[in-house]
């Protein structure tokens, strides 16, 4: 059980059965009133964020989120499928609604982490940097470059990511996979 208070930024809390994120909190006292914690929320199932205040008398379960390694093995349909990391017999499929937009940037047999609340998947973790070869570049156009030149190219994995000028096909790029943003050209 969590107070009131000790409900800050990156902890994981139960509200009415549901997991959450809490994003931000500020805890405010204004004059003569009892203080009062008032969060910002990111629903781990929905995606959605809202805004609740906590008194001093409230208290929230901690949530137990637990992380599961698994390997990924391709994409169908909209469902992506991965296997248990040590078990490649045990196949299972998550809808691309949880795997959500970092899944661009999966390819065969690449690690990732289940995150399991209770017995249900609600969300996929990719490792916080992938390297990825570059599929389809279109050459560098001279012009104004002062600010640094950047254009679009085409992932192995189908992403498309915008990247500095010199950035030519059959290059490894790393890209973080929850800015989808180029970070640097891998070795």
């Amino acid at each position: 059980m969590l107070n009131y208070n000790e409900i800050t930024p990156k902890k994981l809390i139960v509200l009415d059965g549901a997991p959450f994120e809490v994003l931000s909190s500020h805890t405010a006292k204004k004059n003569r009133q009892k203080p009062v914690n008032q969060t910002r929320l990111k629903n781990l199932i929905s995606g959605k964020v809202m805004e609740k205040s906590f008194h001093q008398s409230d208290t929230v379960l901690e949530a137990e989120i637990i992380a599961r390694p698994i390997t990924f093995i391709y994409k169908n349909r909209g469902e992506y499928f991965f296997s248990e990391k040590n078990d490649p017999k045990k196949r299972f499929p998550i809808p691309e609604s949880i795997v959500g937009d970092p899944g661009r940037f999966l390819k065969e047999k690449n690690d990732a982490e289940a995150l399991e609340f209770g017995e249900e998947v609600i969300g996929v973790r990719l490792p916080a940097k992938v390297d990825l070869a570059v599929k389809e570049a279109p050459p560098g156009v001279k012009g104004n470059t002062a600010q640094g030149g950047t254009k679009m190219v085409t992932l192995e994995t189908g992403a498309v990511i915008s990247v500095p000028l010199f950035i030519e096909e059959g290059d490894l790029v790393r890209v973080n996979t929850e800015t989808g943003e180029y970070t640097e050209r891998a070795k």
